[in-house]
Formats: structure tokens, C-alpha cells, sequence
């Protein structure tokens, strides 16, 4: 892939309350994302079960035991679900010492090269009430829930021989709002209910985007204007943009272009970015969708990107 993926990185006191060391492992976001294709099955009698690194990342219902093997001190697990799907987890059989600065802390999101997803813009929480501390409080019998398809866990174990094991499990979420998607390629619809709030949907690879669906109202329409950034759609309180950059935080995105009700036959475009999200921004008042296909650019599609109508600003390398 030409274009260069996210180097994870967790900053950890742009969230937890003074907690500042970084973290010391590198991972590229492919090799996280290659870790979801291991062991993934259909659901049988038994509850599936593997050990958990100190870097890892999880998308498959079942047990995970993390037990130290030395100190270990900066540790993240990346837990993922289908797009329609919430997650909830469990810590059981912990055995950390708290006093000696050990610690387990969930977050509602992830967050990474220090920008978190989703924004607090874009969250039904306040960022207080996103994460949950172990130590501290105790999580509530150890039962944390995420708000989307994307949940993590950041820890630190200081003593050989301690550890703790979590239990993922999954639940339909009928009307998902704000999604990292698992694949880079792939369809959605994303609906909002006569809801205020704001929906995103992120693919964190440079794709090609087409719009197939697009209702803004309680009429339905499969005609869409493209319009570039600024232009009526942004005056609109309901419309969808779609944006790309090389960060997850949709707010430090840029827009490349905003959909509206005006017929225009040009509904795809090449995004040559880390990162793709199509944003829809609601009112309350009408039951809003979006429709869409997206798939992987190859290699060749990359260089010759610039020649999309759609102005190219991510760097390919």
C-alpha cells in the first residue's frame, strides 16, 4: 500500500488525569488490523479463549488472560466490533496491586497518535464519563460498555506473575453511530432516527467512495449534489460530508466535499488519505441515511489520484 498507515501511538495523559508515559511499543495500524482475521469463527458451545499481549488488539467474542512475565508498563488492547455491533466487557481474576502503581483503565473509543475517536463533539458523553479506572472505582463489579464498535483498555503491570482476564462479548446496536470499520472495503447505511447528534463512519485505509443513498429528510431521494466545502449544503442543518485526512479525529479532518439534495451524477471519488469518514450532521427533525460502497485503492490509483476531480491534500509517499 503506497500510502503510509497510522504508527499507533497512546498518549496516555491527553485522557487519563496526569498519566504521561508513552507508549514505547510501535505498531503500524496494518498489523493491528491483521490480528482481527486471526481465530475469527462462528460461535460454538464453547467460549473461545487465548492470551492477551501487552499490545494487542481483539474482535472475537470469548476470554483473554493477560499474566505478566516481567514488568510491563505500557500496554493497550484495541477491542473491535462489526459496524452494527456495541461491546461489553468484563474483568475477572484480577490480580494487580493498585499501591504499587499498577493500573487497568477502559476507555469508551480509542484513541490514537494522541487524537481520539470519537470526538468529543461527536460522542453522546462527556469525556469525564468515557473512561472507567480499575483502581479507583472498582468499574462496577468490573463491567464496562462502549458506546460504539470500538472500546480499549490501557494497563500497567509492574510484578512478574499478575495479571487479570477480560471477557468480550458483542450486542446488535440497531442504530450505530460512529464506526471504525474493520475492512477496507465494504457497504453501510447509516441512519439517524430523528435525533441531534452527529455520525461517522471511518475507514482507516485510502478508498474510493460511492454514494448510493442519500435522505435528508422524510423523503427519500437517490439523487446527490456534490458540492464543494462552504457551499449551501454547510448552511443546511442536516447534510452529510464526506472527509479525509491522516488522523482519526474528524475534527481535524478535511472536508473534500459535502452532499446535498441537488441531482448531480457525480457520486464517487478517490481519497488518497490514511484516513476516509463519511460524516453525517443531524437535526433531530427528520429520519436521516446515507448509503455507501467503498473499497481498498490499489497501488496505481494512488499515484495517479491527483487527477480525481475531488482536490487531493493527504501526502502519499
Amino acid at each position: 500500500m503506497a500510502a503510509k498507515m497510522f504508527i499507533v501511538l497512546l498518549l496516555f495523559y491527553a485522557v487519563f488525569n496526569g498519566l504521561d508515559t508513552h507508549m514505547q511499543n510501535e505498531v503500524t495500524f496494518d498489523q493491528l488490523l491483521s490480528r482481527t482475521l486471526v481465530n475469527k469463527r462462528e460461535p460454538w458451545d464453547f467460549v473461545y479463549g487465548r492470551s492477551l499481549r501487552c499490545f494487542d488488539m481483539v474482535a472475537t467474542e470469548g476470554q483473554f488472560t493477560f499474566t505478566s512475565d516481567h514488568a510491563q508498563l505500557n500496554c493497550g488492547v484495541f477491542f473491535i466490533g462489526e459496524p452494527n455491533e456495541v461491546i461489553s466487557i468484563e474483568l475477572s481474576m484480577v490480580d494487580i496491586d493498585c499501591s504499587h502503581g499498577d493500573i487497568i483503565k477502559m476507555f469508551d473509543g480509542w484513541i490514537l497518535n494522541g487524537n481520539m475517536f470519537p470526538n468529543s463533539l461527536d460522542h453522546s458523553l462527556p469525556l469525564s464519563e468515557r473512561y472507567a479506572d480499575y483502581c479507583t472505582s472498582g468499574m462496577a463489579k468490573g463491567l464496562f460498555q462502549s458506546s460504539q464498535n470500538v472500546a480499549m483498555m490501557l494497563f500497567r503491570v509492574h510484578t512478574a506473575r499478575k495479571g487479570f482476564s477480560v471477557t468480550l462479548k458483542k450486542h446488535i446496536n440497531p442504530f450505530p453511530c460512529n464506526i471504525i470499520s474493520q475492512t477496507p472495503v465494504g457497504s453501510f447505511t447509516m441512519v439517524i432516527p430523528h435525533q441531534r447528534r452527529n455520525c461517522s463512519f471511518s475507514i482507516i485505509y485510502p478508498v474510493e467512495i460511492q454514494i448510493t443513498k442519500l435522505s435528508l429528510d422524510q423523503s427519500q431521494s437517490n439523487d446527490v449534489a456534490l458540492e464543494k466545502p462552504g457551499s449551501d449544503c454547510a448552511d443546511s442543518d442536516d447534510f452529510v460530508v464526506i472527509l479525509g485526512g491522516n488522523v482519526i479525529d474528524t475534527s481535524k479532518m478535511l472536508p473534500v466535499t459535502d452532499l446535498c439534495f441537488f441531482p448531480d451524477s457525480q457520486t464517487q471519488m478517490k481519497i488518497g488519505c490514511d484516513n476516509t469518514a463519511v460524516r453525517m450532521v443531524a437535526s433531530g427533525k427528520y429520519i436521516n441515511s446515507v448509503s455507501f460502497h467503498y473499497r481498498l485503492l490499489e497501488h496505481n490509483e494512488l499515484l495517479k489520484v491527483k487527477q480525481n476531480t475531488v482536490e487531493d491534500f493527504c501526502s502519499l509517499k
